[in-house]
């Protein structure tokens, strides 16, 4: 495993500044909205939409092996008719090749059903909105003008002495 080819994805913050520079259509691991492709522990991962429910494993090696090496190929199947589910998942070492895959394949007949291709993992594109404050993950909640929020209280809770009835006797009635 020491001899395998390994693409290194750039942070973040590189990605982003070299999308913002860089002309549509740029080079940069993108899926087709716009989102940043990210790869996964072992490789880049391809997901295959609409495939037809009796399509094999050997269809899909067939067809995407020309594009590179398969590192892996995941076609699941409905428990209750033992139908393929629709989709497939095709793993290959290098980014090249995961595009390559993309490029070819997707918009492509197999067993009548037009395939769509597109990188499985990714991460969202930058957003200019500043929602939640500092536009980092787990911001704001909404939920209102001022972004509080209201919540229910226990009775006997101290909100306004005034709007709260003191507690009666039963002989008060």
């Amino acid at each position: 495993m020491a001899d395998m080819e390994v693409d290194e994805v750039p942070p973040a913050a590189e990605l982003e500044h070299e999308d913002s520079s860089a002309p549509k259509g740029s080079t940069g691991p993108k899926t087709g909205g716009g989102a940043f492709a990210v790869r996964s522990i072992e490789g880049w991962i391809v997901l295959v939409t609409n495939v037809h429910e009796e399509a094999s494993e050997e269809d899909l090696q067939e067809r995407f092996a020309e594009f590179g090496d398969i590192q892996n190929l995941h076609l699941n199947l409905d428990r209750r008719t033992g139908y393929v589910k629709g989709y497939a998942l095709i793993e290959y070492s290098t980014l090249a090749e995961a595009r390559e895959a993309i490029a070819q394949g997707d918009g492509t007949k197999m067993l009548d059903q037009t395939i769509h291709c597109d990188f499985a993992f990714v991460r969202p594109p930058p957003t200019n909105s500043n929602r939640g404050g500092n536009n980092r993950r787990g911001g704001g909640r909404g939920g209102g003008a001022g972004g509080t929020r209201h919540r229910s209280r226990s009775p006997g809770t101290d909100r306004n002495a005034e709007d709260i009835d003191p507690p009666r006797s039963v002989d008060e009635k």
